[in-house]
């Protein structure tokens, strides 16, 4: 049952992620803003070369290309190994694993397909305050390992509890 869980978590992510992006790209032009709650939130269209929040943005590209192409990769597999490793009744674990993987294989596409990661999500403080734009595949991976954190520390107490007795 933790395949199921995994490998639809990993279809869903990457759905969304490319069914919202593709939205963007067809009714936005690069910059354009429109603000849902003023003040607060707003749909922006963002083109991301870098990682999470730009990390690396402005890294030579000879360097920063293959090195986002390869790391998602190197992750891909260390997710796979945790996948395997997971007791049968895994299902929080398995669902965390399977959010992570199609975050990290959204971000992917785009940066395959359009050679950048377009970002969307762009919460803000009036002008005073912005927190960098994000999509879907982003909010996957930061739910999933909050998930996986979770389930680890309720597995830690739960393992304490049963020692002690």
């Amino acid at each position: 049952m933790k395949a199921v869980y995994f490998f639809v978590s990993i279809i869903l992510v990457i759905l969304a992620d490319q069914w919202t992006k593709s939205l963007v790209l067809a009714k936005f032009a690069y910059g354009e803003s429109v603000a849902l709650i003023p003040d607060w939130f707003s749909l922006t269209y963002v083109r991301n070369t870098g990682a999470a929040f730009g990390f690396l943005a402005d890294a030579n590209p000879s360097f920063r290309v293959p090195f986002f192409m390869v790391v998602p990769l190197i992750a891909m597999v260390v997710l796979g190994l945790l996948y395997r490793d997971l007791p049968k009744g895994s299902r929080y674990r398995a669902i965390s694993l399977g959010l992570v993987s199609g975050g990290a294989l959204g971000n992917l596409i785009d940066r395959v397909r359009l050679g950048y990661v377009v970002d969307f999500l762009d919460f803000h403080w009036k002008t005073a305050w912005y927190f960098p734009a994000f999509n879907v595949a982003d909010s996957a991976i930061c739910v999933g390992v909050g998930i996986l954190l979770l389930a680890t520390f309720k597995q830690e107490e739960g393992q304490r509890a049963s020692d002690a007795s």
